[in-house]
């Protein structure tokens, strides 16, 4: 299959892994990228967030240096400072993908990429054309944006969008953040911990609506510690901005006065402008672009991934959409092929204490009427928690009762979304809860309390 033409529209970490196992595979492959390589995850979404969280729990850990025997200590956040780590982050990142495709051989073409035709995608700068790509296969994996509602104006000093945030203009006095998902949770965890005060609302009777209420509890229990205000069961309807101030009405005539106002109520395609229509490719009403299970749309030759498919909107799934595009345009799918199977994919939320899970939830099972196991094994009843100082959450694991297979998992607390995984590997391999409970693991450690939960 050597001299494959793969045409990658979008190098975000779906296009990013597709370019590089399909060059490694021995196809001729162009990456069209109008921003950063390394796509929204770098430059918007995952990793400046994350960044500045990792300043946030730093924080939040040094006022609590009295548990650990130190004298009381009080960071102040430096701005400026944050700003250029946060962008460090993201330019070492995008150097070292665009590094890495550029030794395979790949070539990397800056500009806006649309289909003209079923093979044939053109690159535009500034709305001018600028060269158009012959095509074998093409792979559409140009991510989504974020969703503001008609009732918002986005000014980007007052109302923020999330891609504002990294970091804004100032750390916000009253901080109302809109939207109680993983996206917004994580933002009341940053921003309180960076010193704001922070209202959430809350469209639903908890926060993260689609997790476990055990889960929510502790996150909640969290926020109200910190100082966080919830407003429970009220969506927001409109923003007004004053000269230095802004005002969150809700539906159910409650009022929030703050000084910023962070809109996170999901995200939508990015599938305009890419001609879809000339190629022949479907769109769904929600301007996501349907796939099989090869990643695979309409148009046989042509793959989405990432954000763009309408799977999980995950990173980590992305990239291996990416792989698995990238095996089958080179024809490995012929041989033992693993289709991706979401509903095996761990997620994490870097909150403090952070939250990751994988597989099947206890309340879905019930939801099902499905017979399950579940054991529970609290952080205060670990070693490495209480000499960390912060035993703050729980081990839940889910299994079968009848075969001790592991089905799914739950961890709330410090290191859960490294934890996760040893999860997400039972749940993967069809392991039994003895193969976790015999594992030999470090002690002290975290891993341990999975170990037990597992007894």
């Amino acid at each position: 299959m050597g001299g494959m033409r793969f045409v990658v529209i979008g190098g975000g970490p779906a296009g990013l892994r597709a370019a590089s196992t399909a060059a490694r595979l021995g196809a001729d492959v162009v990456v069209v990228e109008r921003d950063v390589v390394g796509g929204a995850a770098n430059l918007w979404d995952c990793v400046p967030s994350k960044a500045m969280i990792a300043t946030g729990a730093l924080v939040s850990r040094a006022r609590r240096a009295e548990l650990l025997g130190l004298s009381p200590l009080t960071p102040e956040v430096d701005l400026k400072a944050l700003a250029v780590r946060v962008r460090d982050v993201e330019d070492r990142l995008a150097a070292s993908g665009t590094s890495q495709l550029e030794s395979q051989g790949v070539r990397i073409v800056r500009g806006a990429g649309c289909m003209t035709g079923p093979h044939t995608v053109e690159v535009a700068v500034a709305g001018e054309a600028v060269e158009t790509l012959d095509a074998d296969a093409v792979l559409l994996s140009t991510g989504s944006s974020p969703r503001v509602p008609a009732w918002a104006t986005v000014d980007g000093a007052r109302v923020l969008t999330t891609r504002q945030a990294y970091p804004p203009p100032v750390i916000p006095e009253h901080l109302v953040v809109i939207g109680s998902g993983v996206t917004g949770v994580e933002f009341v965890h940053m921003f309180s911990s960076l010193g704001s005060d922070v209202t959430l609302i809350v469209s639903r009777q908890q926060v993260l609506p689609s997790k476990d209420p055990e889960v929510a509890a502790v996150l909640e229990a969290n926020f109200l510690a910190r100082g966080v205000r919830l407003c429970i069961g009220a969506r927001a309807v409109a923003i007004e901005r004053g000269d230095a101030s802004v005002t969150v009405r809700c539906d159910d005539g409650r009022v929030i006065n703050g000084s910023h106002a962070l809109i996170c109520i999901g995200s939508i395609p990015c599938s305009e402008g890419l001609g879809l229509e000339s190629a022949g490719v479907t769109v769904n009403a929600a301007g996501y672009v349907p796939v099989n299970h090869h990643c695979q749309t309409n148009v046989g030759h042509i793959y989405a991934a990432g954000d763009l498919s309408g799977r999980l909107p995950l990173a980590s799934v992305a990239a291996v959409q990416g792989h698995k595009v990238a095996e089958h345009v080179m024809g490995l799918h012929t041989r033992q092929h693993r289709h991706l199977d979401y509903d095996k994919a761990a997620s994490a939320i870097f909150t403090e204490p952070e939250i990751a899970d994988v597989g099947l939830a206890e309340a879905e099972a019930f939801a099902l009427g499905r017979k399950i196991r579940v054991t529970k094994v609290p952080y205060a009843a670990n070693s490495r928690a209480l000499i960390d100082g912060d035993s703050r959450g729980f081990v839940k694991l889910v299994s079968d009762p009848a075969t001790g297979v592991v089905l799914g998992g739950s961890i709330v607390g410090s290191h859960a979304a490294e934890l996760v995984s040893v999860i997400a590997l039972a749940v993967t391999a069809n392991l039994r809860v003895l193969d976790l409970a015999e594992s030999l693991f470090v002690h002290p450690a975290l891993a341990e309390a999975l170990a037990e939960a597992a007894e």
